[in-house]
């Protein structure tokens, strides 16, 4: 498993409460598009009642709810590698693989890590490259050039093996379509953990990009990341935990982990207006034309 950096362990350390209680399982089932297995365990440890091999219970625990299958996501060439590993070793795990925009910078030899993400790429089951993108909010001006430069390296990885893009945005929306538009999006562009209003999601749609919702968009002060929920077509909606962060209401502050997505669906079906059995197999669906079988 993958070891946490300094930064992670000093989060870890301010992270406080207990898993919350699973939810009624989903009557069809749907897929987390972005989860963090390895930070999870780390961070958090596991729901109460999880025996044995801590991630192998996470995804049971998960299953037992409905999400039957998940996406575990790389943040530097520790975790994509063994994330990598996992979806090789795991019929109900796919991978992506990437640098965080946040560790692009602190990187003494960014070359060389590009050069590993882009070796484990090509890997038949690792489906996308991300968590990539900007993110202004951590990074100041003296690493916004690397992250960048990370960025579009990303970007050129992605496309060269034919895999989706899956970016992070943080305060960066504007600057995150420029060099999409600069450099030419691949074919398949996944906006993780969508942060925006609906005039950045009208822009995103308009390109066809795929939007994926935590559970900050259960939260109060996030109306208008609900107005942007719904203007989404759920040909272009994913749902994701972000775990073990963005736990939505009524537990947010807690772990995070899979097994919590039908929390998170129910509400976008709520915002949307949308049957969730519905909403659940067009989710589904839109997982295997982005991220293709995971039975493959």
């Amino acid at each position: 498993m993958s070891t946490p950096t300094e930064f992670r362990k000093q989060r870890a350390a301010r992270r406080a409460g207990e898993f919350p209680p699973a939810p009624e399982p989903l009557a069809v089932p749907v897929f987390d598009s972005h989860t963090h297995l390895d930070i999870t365990v780390h961070e958090s440890g596991v729901p109460e009642g999880v025996t044995g091999d801590p991630v192998l219970g996470l995804i049971d625990a998960a299953a037992a709810v409905g999400v039957d299958r998940l996406v575990q996501v790389g943040v530097d060439t520790e975790s994509s590698r063994w994330g990598a590993e996992l979806a090789a070793k795991h019929e109900a795990v796919l991978a992506t693989v990437a640098l965080h925009p946040n560790e692009a910078p602190r990187l003494a030899d960014l070359d060389e890590a590009l050069r590993v993400i882009d070796e484990l790429a090509g890997q038949p089951r690792v489906r996308g490259v991300g968590e990539t993108g900007l993110d202004t909010f951590r990074t100041g001006e003296d690493g916004r050039a690397a992250q960048e430069a990370s960025f579009r390296a990303h970007i050129a990885i992605a496309k060269r093996h034919g895999k989706a893009l899956m970016i992070h945005d943080r305060d960066a929306h504007a600057d995150v379509l420029r060099v999409l538009d600069d450099e030419g999006a691949p074919n398949t562009v996944v906006l993780h953990c969508f942060s925006g209003d609906a005039e950045f999601a009208a822009e995103c749609i308009r390109r066809g990009y795929l939007l994926s919702f935590a559970g900050t968009v259960t939260f109060g002060s996030a109306g208008s990341l609900r107005e942007a929920a719904a203007l989404c077509p759920p040909e272009l909606m994913l749902v994701e935990t972000d775990a073990p962060f963005l736990t939505p209401m009524p537990y947010r502050g807690r772990p995070n982990a899979s097994y919590l997505i039908p929390v998170t669906v129910r509400a976008l079906a709520a915002t949307t207006g949308r049957d969730v059995d519905e909403l659940c197999a067009a989710i589904s669906a839109n997982g295997d034309r982005v991220f293709g079988s995971w039975s493959a």
